[in-house]
């Protein structure tokens, strides 16, 4: 599949998350949600990925840099639970996909009245 496929995908799946439970819960709550509900609709969903980082050639090992899903191994998905997103949410996808070489991360803030408006694409390169 390519990236727009299943970043259409994980639409559905958000709006299928959001619509069950709701604004307000922690982040975690649904990474979890989103990680089932993109394996059933038949992705493949890998939870807190690793996030290596370079620095002049050498590789900074245990820096704890994570992201929160990597569906089909192309698309990043970086959760948020907070009142507001802010610019260093979308840098740090920004940054993510850079560190990854991904194309495409979503950016999701689920602590919203309206879910669509806070469901983002920022793109490396597609």
């Amino acid at each position: 599949m390519h990236e727009n496929e299943i970043s259409y995908l994980i639409r559905g799946a958000i709006f299928k998350v959001y619509n069950e439970l709701g604004a307000g819960l922690l982040e975690s709550v649904y990474e979890k949600a989103m990680a089932y509900q993109l394996i059933q609709d038949g992705c493949e969903a890998q939870s807190q990925v690793p996030v290596a980082a370079y620095y002049n050639g050498i590789k900074l090992e245990d820096i704890g840099f994570r992201a929160d899903l990597i569906v089909n191994q192309k698309v990043l998905i970086e959760i948020k639970s907070v009142e507001a997103l802010h610019d260093v949410h979308f840098k740090q996808v920004t940054t993510y996909l850079k560190l990854t070489g991904l194309k495409l991360g979503i950016l999701v803030n689920f602590s919203t009245a309206s879910i669509d408006k806070e469901i983002h694409r920022i793109v490396n390169r597609l």
